[in-house]
């Protein structure tokens, strides 16, 4: 009986580390999509809302704006809050309150209650990161968080995809407040799962006021303005790609949505690749070359307007450099957070990165709202360009206060 002993014993041992580490990050993966899923809703439904609601294309940018607005506000507070309630909690209430946001912006009947919506959903923005890069630092060993780090920041650009296809094809359907009111449902089912799912937090503990600081130095302060240039670049294609594919290039709304799906499996697959490949020594020089490769990207875009195919190698390109630099700046952030300050640490680069949201579709919406999207897709590639521009800096200081340490 031995080996068919061992076999059975082994097929019905209850779980294993693996198991548990598998579903921790299909939990954080989730987490992450159901955090930023607005925003794409809001980018890949913006045909029809800017029909249904009447939206000016400057209105639909503010709704970015507000949104990410809030979670920059909100973000250092969140690291913060984290770092003493645990992640179990912080999940749980991302989750929630995500599932309540998505069912007012289904509900909004004009501008207003959809601003404020987005506003509510800035919440479980400013959560995402903290919460999510607390729990790898708790219960991932340290050879596989660079892994898991990429495959759970794939979860936004899941979340691209989930908005621009089976969303979309759903708001055909349902109308888009039906597609909306799903997800919705489907966030509040992840709560659930992440209560049951997640071992409990230690108690809830006072955080010392002393080496606390709600201003980021050093690393966390170059990777936040690094954030800020590619979160301004990035949140304009989000916003804008479908809009552009239906008014300048003809597209109908469901191809047009597809192309942020498109965008997002991009993204996932540049998300997990990009972050395996930055291990120390190496992750310093990718935010920098992924930022140039964004550049591009914005080229292709604005040469859709001539050869309407390149916008699809364009959404691909936006998906596998641009979205891919926010992933390596947080596998840089759970590298070398200091103990104790993970949550912060991930907090003031998030806030950097929302900040970029914010700024970024006002400014490129003034510019789509007379029809010059060539022009915008060059401020998104000049975004683009500031943000290689200081992540190399930083990179040659790093490596020189690295060598003067050697020395």
């Amino acid at each position: 009986m031995g080996a068919q002993g061992t076999t059975a014993a082994t097929a019905a041992a209850p779980d294993t580390g693996d198991g548990r580490a598998r579903r921790l990050t299909a939990l954080l993966i989730c987490a992450m999509a159901f955090s930023m899923l607005q925003l794409f809703l809001l980018g890949a439904l913006g045909p029809r809302l800017v029909e249904e609601l009447d939206l000016s294309p400057a209105v639909l940018g503010l709704t970015t704006t507000v949104g990410f607005g809030t979670a920059a506000a909100l973000s250092p507070a969140g690291g913060r809050m984290v770092d003493r309630v645990g992640p179990r909690r912080s999940l749980v209430l991302l989750l929630v309150v995500s599932a309540v946001a998505l069912a007012l912006i289904g509900a909004a009947p004009g501008a207003g209650l959809l601003l404020g919506a987005v506003a509510l959903g800035g919440i479980p923005q400013a959560l995402a990161n903290p919460a999510t890069n607390k729990a790898i630092l708790a219960a991932v060993p340290q050879a596989r968080r660079g892994a898991v780090t990429g495959l759970k920041q794939s979860g936004v650009q899941l979340g691209a995809f989930a908005a621009g296809l089976p969303l979309a094809a759903l708001a055909g359907g349902l109308g888009w407040r039906g597609a909306v009111w799903t997800a919705s449902g489907a966030a509040l089912l992840a709560g659930a799962w992440a209560l049951r799912a997640l071992p409990a937090d230690p108690p809830v503990r006072s955080v010392p006021s002393v080496g606390t600081s709600y201003v980021p130095r050093g690393m966390v302060a170059w990777l936040a303005g690094f954030s800020l240039f590619l979160g301004a670049g990035i949140a304009s294609v989000n916003t804008y790609l479908a809009l552009y594919g239906v008014r300048a290039l003809g597209m109908g709304p469901t191809p047009a949505g597809a192309l942020v799906a498109a965008l997002g499996v991009a993204g996932v697959l540049g998300r997990i690749g990009w972050s395996k490949a930055a291990r120390p020594g190496r992750a310093e020089w990718l935010p920098g070359l992924l930022a140039c490769g964004a550049v591009g990207a914005a080229a292709l875009l604005a040469a859709g307007s001539l050869l309407p195919p390149l916008v699809w190698a364009g959404a691909v390109a936006v998906g596998v450099f641009a979205v891919s630099g926010n992933a390596v700046s947080m596998v840089l952030v759970v590298q070398r957070a200091a103990a104790g300050r993970a949550g912060q640490d991930s907090a003031l680069v998030a806030a950097g990165f929302f900040a970029g949201f914010a700024v970024g579709p006002p400014l490129f919406g003034l510019l789509a709202q007379s029809g010059r999207y060539g022009w915008g897709w060059l401020l998104v590639a000049v975004e683009f360009a500031a943000a290689g521009a200081v992540a190399f800096l930083w990179a040659v200081r790093d490596r020189r206060a690295g060598a003067g340490r050697t020395a």
